[in-house]
């Protein structure tokens, strides 16, 4: 099979290289997925380029998020046969075992699920990892009242993923997205407001907008020089879900920003979860997009030749996901 190749962890996603590889043989508990679709996260790069604690056998094939169908099931597997299409949850697919960006991906069939009906080849195979992150960033403080959640990066997988979940969830969406037109799109997603956070004046038009009201949950994608202006808008008992990190480190942080609204800072890792958590989060996913008939949204699909470009892609701040079609 054909299969794009990392030789060397740290030396990043323009050493990929496309090879002939041994096809997989499914393990006890395992299936072979011939991968229609598979989707390419910021993650990915984090992890070719060393920021990511994993250290897979290399050559490494990078990709966690991907469609497909059953060609070869292994011993014990129950419940799925040869021509089943099934959806990548999560688990080590793509981080300590090779992953999608593949003709061929082995995968634990309690890795697999099925695709939401009325749902494109693509969009199952974009949504895993974004919707499980947006999940776990909106429900890790528990059960949250209706209130203001803003959201840094909105128009990105996870920013979407977030603005859709939020929405369906009752609470009053605030994105910050640099393009007045990405703006618009996430209007029509469920944000009750989107602010350019390249305006000075963003914050104080946003105090305007909420008038008494304050901002409850941040999940912020972005980090940088955004993070502190973002916390800025709390309210009492303000909460952070660090997601990511796409602008860099914090410069000089003021751990006074926290004390006297009480805010709470949390990292978001859905590999934290265990299987029967992603299921469960999943269920959670699946219900809440139902309520409003929200499906995920997809960028642009690229060739399976042309990868690197859709990393490429990824690095300029697509508008949802960015897909990679691997057997037409």
């Amino acid at each position: 099979m054909k299969a794009w190749l990392l030789n060397q962890i740290g030396d990043g996603i323009n050493s990929l290289r496309l090879s002939e590889v041994p096809d997989p043989k499914p393990a006890e508990n395992e299936v072979v997925l011939k991968v229609r679709f598979a989707a390419i996260n910021p993650a990915d790069r984090y992890l070719a380029e060393g920021q990511y604690p994993a250290k897979p056998p290399l050559p490494h094939i990078l990709g966690r998020d991907g469609f497909g169908e059953v060609i070869a099931v292994g011993p014990g597997v129950k419940g799925i046969a040869i021509g089943d299409r099934r959806t990548i949850l999560r688990g080590d697919t793509g981080v300590s075992r090779a992953g999608t960006l593949a003709q061929l991906v082995a995968v634990s069939a309690t890795e697999l699920v099925d695709a939401p009906a009325g749902w494109s080849e693509q969009q199952s195979a974009a949504a895993a990892l974004v919707y499980l992150t947006a999940y776990q960033a909106l429900t890790q403080w528990g059960d949250l009242p209706p209130g203001v959640v803003l959201i840094t990066g909105a128009s990105g997988g996870v920013g979407v993923a977030s603005t859709q979940l939020a929405a369906a969830m009752g609470h009053t969406v605030i994105g910050l997205s640099r393009s007045e037109e990405k703006g618009k799109r996430l209007e029509e997603l469920g944000s009750a407001a989107v602010f350019d956070p390249h305006d000075a004046n963003w914050r104080q038009s946003l105090k305007q907008f909420l008038g008494n009201r304050r901002v409850d949950l941040m999940i912020d994608n972005i980090g940088g020089e955004l993070f502190s202006q973002a916390i800025d808008t709390l309210g009492m008992w303000g909460k952070v879900s660090v997601v990511g990190r796409l602008a860099g480190p914090v410069p000089e942080f003021n751990t006074a920003s926290l004390f006297f609204r009480r805010a709470r800072i949390g990292g978001v890792a859905v590999g934290s979860y265990t299987n029967a958590e992603s299921r469960a989060a999943w269920d959670g996913v699946c219900g809440l997009l139902g309520r409003t008939g929200a499906k995920p949204l997809i960028d642009s699909v690229f060739p399976f030749d042309q990868a690197p470009q859709a990393f490429a892609q990824l690095a300029k701040g697509p508008m949802g996901k960015i897909v990679v079609e691997v057997n037409s």
